[in-house]
């Protein structure tokens, strides 16, 4: 019996001992701690590791603006200014044709072979005034007429340029002032002429005093241009199609208003 107490004290002892050693496992169940990061979705699932950066947008190149390099815009509340690009010195066009003259059903004209258009005509004009009456029919009950003489331009009085090809006498341009032909009632424009070729330019009026004036690019169209002289030259915009740009308009002017009872007509 002695001897069974002492071997059941030396089992427990034995036991102790290896235990303290470190020679018995865990319990099965528990694993050991990843060294990798969690999901954030499922703590428990491991996490792969990128390797690869992902993105949400597709590169492309910059948008092209058509604002010169080296032209910073000038910065406003909520939008931006760009400056006004400073004039190409190839389109300066300088005066080469000077024309005034009094025009009664006559005309004058000449010759020149545009390489490098435009071609731009400048005239000014100054018409014969005419003094009208006019009968105006009432409004109101009253049977009488009212007659009213006024100012206005003469419908005779008219100044027409017209460019055309020297050779064939094919018309590219025609225009000018006479609102009684059908034309503008512009006491000054300008007017553009697109055709590269040998022209003939033409003015021609009646009751009327204009004049015309000529400008042109030497860049090619003359040779030896640094050894030429001109009284005047200037930018036109030439972006635009039509130039007519009126600084004064005719406009009727009453004079007076007469009143006039018509005749009766006789019953027989």
């Amino acid at each position: 019996m002695k001897m069974h107490t002492i071997l059941i004290g030396a089992a427990i002892l034995l036991i102790l001992v290896l235990t303290a050693a470190g020679c018995i496992a865990p319990p099965t169940g528990i694993g050991a701690p990843s060294k990798t990061v969690s999901s954030i979705y499922n703590p428990l699932q491991p996490a792969t590791t990128p390797t690869t950066t992902q993105s949400y947008v597709t590169e492309v190149t910059p948008f092209e603006t058509g604002i010169p390099l080296g032209v910073e815009p000038i910065t406003t509340q909520g939008y931006s200014v760009f400056p006004i690009p400073s004039p190409v010195p190839e389109d300066l066009t300088c005066l080469i044709y000077t024309k005034s003259q009094i025009y009664a059903y006559n005309g004058s004209a000449f010759s020149f072979n545009l390489k490098n258009p435009p071609m731009f005509i400048e005239y000014s004009v100054v018409p014969k005034y005419v003094t009208v009456h006019k009968v105006v029919s009432p409004r109101t009950g009253s049977k009488a007429e009212q007659i009213i003489t006024y100012t206005d331009v003469s419908p005779n009085s008219w100044f027409v340029v017209t460019v055309r090809n020297k050779i064939t006498g094919e018309i590219y341009l025609q225009d000018g002032f006479g609102p009684g032909i059908g034309y503008s009632k512009y006491l000054d424009a300008y007017l553009k002429v697109l055709n590269r070729d040998d022209l003939l330019v033409e003015f021609k009026g009646n009751q009327i005093t204009a004049t015309a004036k000529v400008w042109v690019k030497p860049l090619d169209n003359f040779d030896n241009i640094q050894d030429l002289t001109f009284t005047e030259c200037r930018f036109f915009d030439v972006t635009r199609n039509s130039l007519k740009m009126p600084t004064a308009t005719p406009t009727p002017t009453v004079n007076s208003a007469l009143t006039r009872t018509p005749t009766p007509v006789p019953r027989f």
